[in-house]
């Protein structure tokens, strides 16, 4: 058994600066490091796949050498994490990404956008349109990375730059994080700390509206400063950002806190949004002026008042519906995985095809549809202490679900087969769907199951409990940094959930011992939490796959986009405390009775 020590120097400062290094290291040679590549451009920060690979040497040797952590555990608890990384996130990735391509190689992807473009020819606002309102939906259906994904592809097929569409996308990808997958990071709060689910989801809904209004403006100014714009060129649009955030969070706000919706407080807040601003935008209002990208402006020589627009719609309303039916049917099959009984359904479908084994001595069983790998030397072998956990908490468990059938990624996938039999893919586009795709997902691949495997070690290590614990001698000023405690568990890990699953418990302990309010404090966790999924190295990965076509820069990206949305992050997650910090001592009539 081994037993988390938070102090193995004596010396708390020594002993948390150890627990940093490995995410140091990581975000050294993610955004630091300088060097010149076989082109002699020079850089900073390393290709991704070799800065993570030494962020993970840095994380073994401080597990195992400093924390005393078995090496054959630690290197267990690294497996452990790159699988679930396959399963968790590539396997979405990989299938959205199929997708898209089969839309794009059949020319339906051209019909897509120009729907998108009549709905507004300004530039600044097709991106409240895709990547705030329908990532949202995305990111309430499957999460996970998806909605990166899936709105990153259509940006950079609408002609923004690839660097955009990351940054942009992973910027939207905020807000809605806290009930992604159907509520999944809501539900795994409520588990750890034990308290009401429905409170946890209130508590939240009176947090995150606020920064949902906020987020339209914020993209859009960052849009238009990347395109080298005015702020009177950003707030000129102001009615639309205001339609299109207000929407969704007064939605957020009203779902969050019912008991029917609240786990699909994303989903209904998204398509309540999408309606709201395609109508206002179609019927109500529009800009005076409209603004272009820099290189429609180039094409055309012409400033942006002067470049033509399609005066008609050249596609008939059936060509329209049929090249749609693909993302529809991706929504619905999202939405159908994310469904508790649906995905209990599949998960005990072959229940009476059983069988148990060992692989590599831990024990692998369980049915067909759901097996269950438990880890050699570390399921049950793995304790934390207080206060992290109560005095009688039990050993960690450690095993590796296999649910291939219910994975949110298999449904990404089957939305991805239905659409290729609707849109009768031929067999040479069938190959180079298939050959595209792989392309793609290569260097991606390697970065996120090396990222995933270093958070799992430092949350089966204690580091990352160490470091946490470092936020809890804030005293009064705890409700502010308990936002940067769940920004810190996704920036580590690369999910609210996770987040959550790692701080919910400590969050609600600090609360009690400090005389705070347990549900604002622990709710904290997941609203600052969302703040650190665009700063994750696996979303960022996430969004290389989906905008870079070309390797090289798909492989060099990680650490521009890095640097470009490190302060955003740290930012919103500030936004996150102050918000928390007037609700425990100012405006506690928030705080969900």
């Amino acid at each position: 058994m081994y037993h988390q020590n938070y102090n193995p120097t004596g010396s708390v400062f020594l002993s948390t600066v150890l627990a940093a290094v490995p995410i140091l290291v990581l975000l050294y040679f993610i955004a630091v490091h300088p060097h010149r590549d076989q082109r002699g451009i020079r850089h900073f920060g390393l290709a991704a796949p070799y800065a993570a690979f030494y962020g993970v040497l840095a994380a073994f040797l401080v597990s195992c050498l400093a924390f005393k952590m078995p090496l054959v555990s630690a290197v267990s608890a690294f497996v452990l994490g790159s699988l679930s990384g396959l399963l968790g996130i590539i396997w979405i990735v990989v299938a959205a990404m199929f997708l898209y391509t089969m839309t794009v190689i059949t020319g339906k992807f051209e019909i897509v956008k120009e729907s998108i473009v009549h709905i507004s020819f300004d530039r600044r606002l097709q991106v409240l349109l895709i990547a705030f309102s329908f990532g949202a939906i995305i990111e309430g259906t499957s999460g996970f990375g998806t909605p990166v994904a899936i709105a990153g592809a259509v940006m950079v097929g609408l002609g923004y730059t690839p660097f955009q569409s990351a940054v942009l996308n992973l910027l939207a990808n905020t807000a809605p994080v806290a009930w992604g997958a159907i509520g999944t990071p809501i539900v795994t709060l409520a588990a750890v700390s034990g308290l009401d689910q429905l409170k946890l989801s209130t508590m939240a809904g009176h947090h995150l509206p606020w920064v949902s209004m906020l987020v339209p403006f914020w993209l859009v100014v960052t849009f238009v400063k990347m395109e080298g714009g005015t702020w009177g060129q950003a707030f000129e649009v102001w009615p639309g950002a205001l339609v299109s955030g207000g929407t969704f969070a007064a939605m957020q706000y009203f779902a969050s806190g019912t008991n029917q919706l609240h786990l699909m407080t994303d989903v209904i807040a998204g398509v309540f949004s999408v309606v709201c601003t395609a109508l206002f935008l179609r019927y109500v209002w529009h800009p005076k002026s409209r603004f272009l990208l820099k290189s429609e402006m180039a094409a055309a020589g012409a400033p942006n008042s002067a470049v033509s627009v399609p005066s008609e719609y050249k596609f008939t309303a059936g060509q329209t519906i049929r090249a749609w039916i693909p993302w529809t049917i991706l929504i619905l099959c999202c939405a159908l995985w994310g469904s508790p009984p649906f995905k209990k359904m599949l998960n005990e479908s072959m229940k009476g095809a059983t069988f148990e084994t060992t692989i590599l001595g831990g024990k692998f069983s369980g049915s067909l549809s759901l097996p269950v790998w438990e880890m050699p030397r570390l399921h049950k072998q793995v304790q934390r202490m207080p206060p992290v956990v109560k005095p009688d908490a039990k050993p960690e468990a450690a095993t590796f679900t296999i649910n291939w059938l219910s994975a949110a990624g298999t449904g990404v996938f089957v939305a991805a087969l239905l659409s290729a039999l609707f849109l009768g893919l031929t067999a040479a586009q069938w190959k180079e769907a298939i050959a595209r795709t792989a392309r793609r997902m290569k260097i991606p691949m390697l970065v996120i199951v090396q990222v995933l495997g270093l958070g799992f070690l430092t949350r089966y290590a204690g580091t990352d409990a160490v470091l946490g614990l470092a936020f809890t001698s804030a005293g009064v000023m705890y409700p502010f940094f308990a936002a940067y405690l769940g920004w810190l568990g996704v920036f580590m890990t690369g999910s609210d959930t996770a987040s959550n699953a790692l701080f919910g418990s400590l969050q609600r302990i600090t609360a009690q011992q400090l005389h705070l309010n347990e549900v604002l404090i622990t709710a904290t966790n997941s609203t600052g939490g969302v703040m650190g999924k665009m700063i994750d190295a696996q979303s960022i990965m996430v969004a290389c796959a989906a905008c870079y076509e070309d390797e090289y820069e798909r492989s060099h990206a990680l650490g521009p986009i890095f640097r470009r949305i490190w302060w955003h992050s740290v930012a919103g997650a500030a936004l996150i405390g102050i918000i928390a910090l007037l609700q425990q001592y100012v405006f506690s009539g928030a705080i969900p009775k």
